[in-house]
């Protein structure tokens, strides 16, 4: 299912002046980023969020706003290091890392991260309940559960599924479907998440799914699910992001203690 780019790199946009200003791509700071971003890899992997060498987290390269880092064509996210991922222009240019992005990677990841700024990191997964929903009647997530409340608002669906995203015409028709939103539930598809960084949208990802996997269980009693209401909804959204970014920020530095006690290579 996952495609080679097998493309000549379009011409690079001639460099910016003050790109001798911006941070060395080997700074504290981007390999920070490096490391946040392999071990989301890692523990997508330990919970059943991956799907062979298909699908792909990214993040725009801090202090930079024309490269991101990505996962390597051919690499199932268990195998994902720091200094495994590539960093990629928006022309189809490798400036940093061994390999090349999958073909989808990079339509979807390299228009996105160019049409929606806000958007410093997105991940795109086809994990399993989050996309059962892409796969039914009516709207995915139905706001009956406190986790899924976290969402309220910030959700939209992309009903135009065309295939794989092989050009750049399918990349820009993804990120036009944003909108406003955070999550992208893309129909007969998976889902896109986005943030502003690395830890936020691991956050939304793991929730996301969690969300999903109690409204699978409840339709699975075969009774009505009860949505919460209007008011209490918004409520209760509003409650949860005064406090997210702090609580993403400590959800993922969570992630990397137990990774630095068991699998410690995601960070080389």
């Amino acid at each position: 299912m996952a495609h080679s780019l097998n493309r000549d790199p379009l011409p690079a946009a001639s460099v910016p002046a003050d790109r001798l200003n911006r941070p060395a791509l080997d700074s504290d700071e981007v390999m920070q980023a490096r490391a946040d971003l392999a071990a989301c890899f890692r523990f997508a992997d330990r919970l059943g969020m991956h799907e062979g060498i298909c699908n792909h987290f990214s993040a725009m390269v801090p202090g930079h706003d024309d490269l991101f880092l990505v996962n390597p064509y051919g690499y199932a996210f268990r195998e994902v290091t720091a200094s495994k991922l590539l960093i990629c222009d928006f022309h189809g240019n490798v400036v940093q890392g061994e390999g090349e992005p999958e073909a989808t990677a990079f339509y979807i990841h390299a228009r996105l991260h160019g049409n929606v700024p806000r958007a410093r990191a997105a991940f795109h997964t086809h994990m399993p309940y989050a996309t059962a929903l892409t796969m039914v009647e009516g709207d995915p997530l139905v706001f009956a559960g406190q986790t899924a409340l976290k969402f309220y608002g910030r959700t939209v669906v992309d009903n135009d599924y065309n295939g794989l995203a092989l050009d750049e015409r399918e990349g820009d028709r993804i990120a036009a479907s944003v909108g406003d939103a955070d999550i992208v539930f893309m129909k007969h598809h998976g889902v896109m998440v986005l943030g502003r960084t690395i830890a936020e949208a691991w956050d939304d990802l793991y929730y996301l799914e969690r969300a999903c996997e109690v409204q699978c269980l409840a339709l699975s009693t075969g009774r009505e699910i009860v949505p919460v209401s209007r008011e209490i909804a918004e409520a209760t959204a509003r409650q949860m992001r005064e406090g997210d970014a702090e609580s993403a920020r400590l959800h993922l530095a969570s992630l990397r203690r137990t990774l630095d006690r068991e699998e410690p290579d995601y960070r080389s």
